[in-house]
């Protein structure tokens, strides 16, 4: 389970070091093989790849006629990159997914208990403006009735 956010910085070759608290589960789940994607929000997605599988998987099975399903394929397995750790517990993001999300030196980990999420600072801290923002924030139907 994968959580908590955390400040990390990418080197001048686009690399970041994942946490060691983190490191061993992506080890142990994956043998520190990993998929990085482009997500609509302008962030990115790091799934320890047997996670990744069924979701790409679901997306494919999706006519790909349908205007917003090949859109989604194109962009969540169509920017999808085969990643893997390093002996130092290091990631290469590739400049195009750097450049989709933003990201510069400084970058937000962000757990999301299968997977984690990669932000620019600033836009993550703009997107969570919004949700905790003055205006009432729409729940999905499976919420309804779910209290903190």
């Amino acid at each position: 389970m994968f959580r908590g956010a955390t400040s990390l910085n990418l080197d001048a070759k686009g690399r970041l070091v994942i946490p060691a608290r983190h490191r061993d589960a992506l080890f142990t789940q994956s043998a520190g093989q990993l998929v990085l994607t482009a997500h609509p929000h302008r962030c990115l997605l790091l799934y320890p790849q047997p996670a990744w599988e069924p979701i790409q998987a679901k997306l494919m099975s999706l006519s790909s006629f349908d205007r917003q399903s090949s859109a989604l394929q194109r962009l969540l397995v169509g920017h999808a990159e085969d990643m893997n750790l390093d002996a130092a517990g290091r990631l290469l993001v590739s400049p195009v997914l750097r450049d989709f999300a933003a990201l510069d030196k400084q970058v937000m980990l962000v757990g999301q208990g299968s997977h984690f999420e990669l932000w620019n600072p600033d836009a993550l801290r703009q997107h969570m403006d919004k949700l905790i923002g003055d205006e009432p924030v729409d729940l999905p139907a499976e919420l309804d009735g779910f209290s903190l």
